[in-house]
């Protein structure tokens, strides 16, 4: 099992953008001196307490300061970008890794997002814009021949060279292109269905893991559209984790600290409004008014000493049926930095050997 990351990135809505985005470099760097394989880092537009619109600006500033760790979008928001503007600025991005650039994608789930950009997600368009701007994006990387491209939402030309000197010419560095992956939330998720259909790099989002465990089949019933066999080694969990060197302590610091009031100012009322706090019970019958940060501490988080979290880690495999990768769902803890930094030490070098006999 690898080892990685994924921020939203989170901050408290009093962080500067600024000294946000500095704790997000910090993460970063901790976790490519301690061996993560990859990070993912999403874009939205309209949240506070999720306040990156530009992912790709923090993605190349990371670059510079790490060696080995992958890093990526997690994702784009293709609904809001023109895709041959973001066909070139992902390939440029590619060269500048020097090949550890991954590609995330993703619809928006944000209705304040949507109405800023004037996309109707309720009526499903901002997947139909995804699938779209992903197909031109692919196009322009892979076609060497001029082409026009006249879709539902977009028109493209891959024009023919002009004045002898003119021509499209940038392409990603990696071949065919950077590694996609696509993150989903929902049962009978589209995305992660278009994950399983192209060959993509399925990433469930932080829910119950039982709630969870249906991810995998919308992942399979893509894939039976184009006759791939789907691997569980690609399948990433984001999961909630808080390592420290007692159980006791670990609660404090997660329930007690960030973790717990990100969970209570924020997400739980954000998805107790989408009428999905649902997802996050171990049972129907329990009510949403019992769904509190000390509620997915103990049904949904990983928090406690080494052994405690390796133990959960393993049973959530198990529920899960195997999977290739747990990605360390990150917050803000710049005004305890050392309690994170030891959790993510904690996870790499005690909790993950722990679990090196698990292979999907």
């Amino acid at each position: 099992m690898e080892l990685g990351l994924f921020t939203m990135p989170s901050h408290p809505p009093e962080r500067s953008l600024y000294d946000g985005q500095q704790w997000d470099l910090q993460v970063l760097r901790w976790a490519d001196e301690l061996g993560f394989s990859e990070a993912w880092i999403g874009e939205h537009h309209t949240a506070p307490w999720e306040p990156n619109p530009t992912p790709d600006l923090l993605v190349a500033q990371a670059l510079l300061q790490t060696k080995n760790i992958r890093i990526g979008p997690g994702g784009f928001l293709l609904p809001y970008h023109h895709p041959a503007e973001l066909a070139n600025r992902v390939a440029m991005l590619d060269h500048l890794s020097q090949g550890r650039l991954n590609f995330g994608v993703a619809a928006s789930g944000l209705p304040s997002d949507w109405q800023m950009f004037n996309v109707d997600g309720m009526s499903g368009q901002n997947r139909e814009m995804t699938r779209e701007a992903l197909d031109i994006i692919l196009k322009l990387w892979s076609s060497v021949e001029p082409f026009h491209y006249e879709g539902k939402f977009w028109k493209v030309d891959r024009p023919a060279e002009m004045l002898g000197v003119l021509r499209p010419h940038i392409k990603p560095l990696q071949t065919p292109h950077p590694p996609i992956g696509v993150a989903g939330l929902s049962k009978n998720s589209d995305t992660l269905k278009l994950a399983g259909e192209r060959g993509f790099i399925p990433m469930s989002l932080n829910l119950n893991p039982a709630y969870v465990a249906s991810h995998w089949d919308s992942v399979k019933a893509g894939a039976q559209r184009s006759g791939r066999r789907p691997s569980r080694r690609d399948w990433r969990i984001v999961r909630e984790i808080f390592v420290a060197d007692s159980d006791e302590e670990a609660w404090r610091l997660s329930v007690g600290g960030m973790m717990g009031r990100m969970y209570g100012q924020y997400f739980l009322p954000l998805l107790g409004a989408f009428g999905f706090k649902e997802y996050l019970k171990h049972r129907p019958d329990v009510a949403d008014s019992d769904v509190t940060p000390d509620y997915c501490a103990r049904h949904n988080w990983l928090v406690g000493s080494p052994r405690t979290v390796a133990e959960r880690l393993e049973q959530v495999y198990d529920e899960l049926g195997g999977f290739g990768t747990i990605l360390l769902f990150c917050f803000d803890y710049a005004e305890n930095p050392k309690a994170w930094l030891h959790s993510m030490e904690l996870l790499a070098q005690e909790v993950m050997p722990r679990l090196a006999h698990l292979a999907p």
